[in-house]
């Protein structure tokens, strides 16, 4: 009997893109709407970004590995 292996699935989104969208026009939103996150780049883009602080928070997901897609997946650090 062979152990079966658990694949994560990841998403197809690129991390370079994701992260140069997120440093230029993060407080806009574009990153989130690149991702598939309609909802969450629409708030952001009325918000400025959460006036800032949900900008940093998404850098911060990103380069830590932690920023998901509008499916829920994570986007794979290079």
């Amino acid at each position: 009997m062979q152990p079966q292996v658990m694949q994560q699935k990841t998403s197809d989104k690129d991390w370079i893109i994701t992260l140069v969208l997120a440093i230029v026009v993060g407080t806009i939103g574009i990153d989130r709407f690149y991702t598939g996150s309609i909802l969450l780049g629409v708030l952001k883009l009325f918000t400025i970004g959460g006036l800032g602080i949900w900008w940093i928070i998404d850098l911060i997901l990103l380069v830590t590995g932690n920023y998901k897609d509008g499916d829920g997946l994570t986007i794979p650090t290079k």
